[in-house]
């Protein structure tokens, strides 16, 4: 199985980087530059008004449909007929319950125009999830793989079109931008259908009320995690722009620090994606998960560390290369959620890892502990700091969630402290910070000293055996 989570996480990795970052940094990047901040801020705030209530759209199904494919592979037909009408009427619930919000804290008709288009967008994006749960549930890994990243190719041509190729004839607005994506969701999520049902044979769709309820009554505590995770994660944006006069461009601000965030969690989502199915193979056949564990934290812990503390000492720099306004003001708050990116981190392993064993209950106590903080800080930080009250809040919350799963992981699996390993990871930390303090005396551009210290990171990482490239090439090749 470690082999198994190496190789397929190397395939899964190496697309997502041909693909997310240009994505990210050459066409998010570029319409916010075009647009300015003010826009953009209004297009995120949507957004992310329309990602705490997409958990309407799935209430868990996709976590249980992947949990429950990996360890009973025989029932995927008899799920997916099911499931398919079950998302289409929850989509309707989506909408309608999204809609009736937007109009009570009172959404302009732009605002709603825009919104609809996200709601839409959103189906689609947990329609395409859950098809892929069916895919990674049966352990076809490679094919997963190349389809996570097929949305956003799509709409890197689409995009493209748009801002290079001047495809709208005219100045380009937020809409053109959302109607791009779009189009790419309405493609992707036809071809996985595609995919899906060459596995299945013909869909029979059966309307199993009973059946159905049963679905729902047992998704109801992943629908209720996600629903206060989301909430936690994306809230910030939605209060900046109604508390405060300039909220709009204050989530713009926001935005342009959180958009590197939101490129790394990709890539903390991957493991957790991949990781999920696995657990829950293990743990129902009884295979020890430790070994699987510290591989997995220390393949995604080394690097956001060595990242994260980098960033705090080229954090101008860094919001300098990629925006044109708000500098300042982006780089503080970059810093902050390149550090809470750690607790994220943390998050994705043991948070998965809870999710396969079944323990909902006590990380629904968790995440509704974060989501209590992280409002109550959000309104007494954002009148006072504005977009780094929010950095503030996130960090915070962000930080105790992580450790309080991390202490949950370790009481219900029994692992013990490993004391030379922390030993290690503290040793590491120390380094960084000392190696990005000596590169600021270099002479040399601040792109080379940054590419300086993450080489350094990296080889001590080796030479430490905090990643060790003999245990990885053992686990590939002899497992």
């Amino acid at each position: 199985m470690k082999r198994k989570f190496v190789t397929n996480l190397a395939l899964l990795l190496f697309l997502n980087l041909l693909v997310k970052p240009f994505w990210i940094f050459g066409i998010d990047r570029t319409v916010q530059n075009i647009v300015g901040a003010g826009e953009y801020g209004f297009y995120f705030s949507l957004l992310n008004f329309s990602l705490i209530l997409n958990v309407i759209l799935d209430i868990g199904v996709t976590n249980y449909n992947n949990r429950n494919i990996s360890q009973h592979s025989f029932l995927l037909s008899k799920y997916l007929s099911n499931i398919i009408i079950l998302k289409f009427i929850l989509a309707v619930a989506y909408a309608i319950i999204s809609i009736g919000l937007a109009l009570l804290i009172g959404y302009d008709s732009r605002q709603l125009h825009l919104l609809f288009l996200l709601i839409f967008n959103q189906f689609l994006i947990s329609f395409t999830l859950f098809l892929r749960s069916n895919i990674s549930g049966l352990q076809l890994f490679r094919t997963d793989s190349f389809l996570s990243v097929l949305d956003k190719a799509l709409m890197i041509v689409f995009c493209s079109a748009l801002l290079w190729g001047r495809a709208t004839g005219s100045v380009l607005k937020i809409e053109h931008f959302v109607y791009a994506q779009t189009a790419a969701y309405l493609i992707s999520t036809f071809a996985i259908f595609l995919i899906v049902q060459k596995h299945t044979g013909v869909i029979k769709y059966n309307f199993n009320i009973k059946y159905i309820l049963a679905i729902v009554k047992q998704t109801m505590p992943y629908a209720l995690l996600v629903l206060i995770m989301a909430s936690y994660s994306r809230i910030d944006s939605v209060l900046l722009e109604r508390m405060l006069v300039n909220g709009t461009e204050q989530a713009g601000i926001y935005a342009q620090a959180f958009r590197i965030l939101d490129a790394a969690s990709m890539f903390g989502f991957l493991f957790a994606a991949l990781l999920l199915p696995m657990f829950s193979k293990m743990i129902k056949i009884k295979e020890p998960v430790n070994q699987l564990v510290q591989l997995s934290t220390l393949l995604i812990l080394v690097p956001v560390l060595l990242f994260s503390i980098s960033s705090l000492f080229y954090k101008t720099e860094i919001m300098g290369m990629l925006y044109n306004e708000h500098v300042q003001t982006s780089s503080t708050i970059f810093a902050l959620l390149m550090f809470s990116f750690v607790s994220i981190s943390v998050t994705y392993i043991f948070g998965t890892l809870l999710t396969a064993n079944g323990n909902l209950k006590q990380l629904n106590i968790i995440a509704a502990s974060g989501l209590l903080i992280n409002v109550v800080m959000n309104i007494v930080l954002i009148p006072k700091l504005s977009a780094t009250g929010s950095a503030y809040a996130s960090l915070f919350t962000q930080t105790v969630t992580a450790f309080a799963q991390l202490y949950f992981a370790c009481r219900v699996f029994g692992f013990k402290i490993n004391y030379p390993l922390i030993f290690k990871i503290f040793g590491f930390i120390l380094f960084v910070f000392v190696i990005n303090y000596l590169s600021l005396y270099l002479t040399c551009f601040w792109v080379i000293k940054f590419v300086i210290v993450l080489a350094s990171g990296f080889i001590i990482a080796f030479i430490s055996r905090l990643i060790s490239l003999k245990n990885i090439y053992r686990i590939v090749f002899d497992s």
